[in-house]
């Protein structure tokens, strides 16, 4: 895992360092989201020199280049995701399991059209994150 982790990095033009591979490793290993407060309290012990910052900073770096996807919770805090999936897609996101799971359809092209032809400009990219319960949350009655 760590070797692809290494790859794509190197796609990026990013060196893979220790930091930045303990980041995309735990993150994988998650299969939802987490905060970087969450991250920088389960990696502190592992890194001497790891401050609050330098998590923001490499989450941010992650999700800049597309590794990594932000997630926009309600409770306006922002979390991360590692998403494997390079195609163009969106998310549905779980607000009780922090389960994210992908849409591989968009339909979305229609409205940027329609903007483009509204405002004369030209739409260049897009976000669409759907959130919810998944099946299973949903199953055991849990509410958001």
């Amino acid at each position: 895992m760590e070797q692809r982790h290494a790859l794509a990095l190197k796609q990026f033009n990013m060196k893979a360092t220790p930091k930045r591979l303990a980041i995309l490793g735990m993150l994988e290993a998650e299969k939802g989201y987490a905060s970087p407060e969450e991250l920088w309290k389960r990696l502190r012990d592992r890194f001497d020199r790891l401050g609050l910052p330098t998590v923001y900073r490499i989450l941010e770096e992650l999700a800049a280049s597309g590794i990594l996807t932000k997630v926009i919770h309600p409770n306006r805090q922002l979390y991360y995701y590692f998403c494997s999936n390079r195609e163009h897609h969106h998310h549905f996101v779980c607000l009780s399991c922090r389960k994210v799971e992908d849409i591989p359809s968009c339909g979305i092209e229609a409205l940027e059209r329609e903007v483009s032809l509204r405002n004369g400009g030209k739409v260049l990219s897009h976000i669409l994150q759907l959130n919810g319960l998944c099946s299973g949350c949903a199953d055991k009655g849990v509410t958001a």
